[in-house]
């Protein structure tokens, strides 16, 4: 683009400052200068310095239009995704500053390593699991049944971190699972199809599991699907100890 079409699409508001992290071994953060613009979001920002300033910036993102969560990251304190933020609700004195997002090991700058995410989501037994002889035929379940409002509440969970990275307990307890695998969890308990439960929920009701919550509401307020991961945390803890009392009866 050349210089006259990029001054002409510039916001006549001016400039953006926008303090980008760079990992300790450069000094912690780095400042940039970028052009304000109509309708920009965070990941325009994003993308315009690492194809105009500087191309050994690292972050990661795939769809651009919220399907996907990769392009998660801490703005200005706040963990988002960035495609569907706007630099116009985000930025505070016409500064923006951008974190990887915590609770994760750092791969460079921006993007993180989101496996130990994904294996607390193995460790919840966060997989449907039909059982052994599993039925010939489609399981009848009622779209107004219990059961199923109660899974549909948290079915629409993408997976983007964004919850864990707010999550409090994660940050004290890193081998708490978290909530994105217990809300999973909980969708599965109330799957009537799933023969997987007695597994499940000895999985969520170790030290690491739903009753570490402390109900901060961090994952609730965070989430960019609004999801509401306490409440099924809270499900959670309310069948295990169910599960307990019926046992010790």
């Amino acid at each position: 683009m050349s210089a006259a079409a990029t001054a002409a699409r510039a916001d006549a508001d001016g400039q953006l400052t926008v303090r980008v992290w760079r990992g300790a071994e450069h000094g912690g953060f780095q400042t940039f200068q970028v052009a304000r613009r109509a309708n920009q979001t965070i990941l325009d920002v994003v993308t315009e310095i690492q194809r105009e300033q500087d191309a050994t910036l690292a972050y990661r993102y795939a769809c651009r239009v919220g399907m996907c969560g990769s392009c998660a990251m801490v703005v200005n304190g706040r963990p988002r995704w960035t495609c569907r933020t706007r630099v116009a609700r985000a930025e505070e004195g016409g500064q923006i500053t951008l974190e990887p997002m915590r609770n994760m090991p750092v791969v460079k700058d921006l993007a993180v390593d989101m496996e130990s995410f994904f294996e607390k989501w193995r460790d919840a037994k966060g997989f449907f699991e039909p059982g052994e002889t599993p039925a010939n035929d489609f399981a009848v379940v009622r779209p107004d049944s219990p059961e199923r409002a109660q899974a549909d509440a948290g079915v629409e969970c993408i997976n983007c971190g964004v919850c864990y990275s707010a999550c409090d307990v994660v940050s004290w307890n890193p081998e708490y699972l978290g909530p994105a695998a217990l809300n999973r969890a909980w969708t599965l308990v109330n799957d009537v199809r799933d023969r997987g439960q007695d597994a499940r929920l000895d999985a969520v009701s170790g030290d690491a599991g739903c009753h570490s919550c402390h109900s901060h509401m961090s994952c609730t307020e965070f989430c960019p699907k609004a999801l509401a991961p306490t409440y099924a945390i809270a499900g959670l803890k309310r069948v295990t100890a169910r599960r307990v009392w019926k046992r010790g009866s």
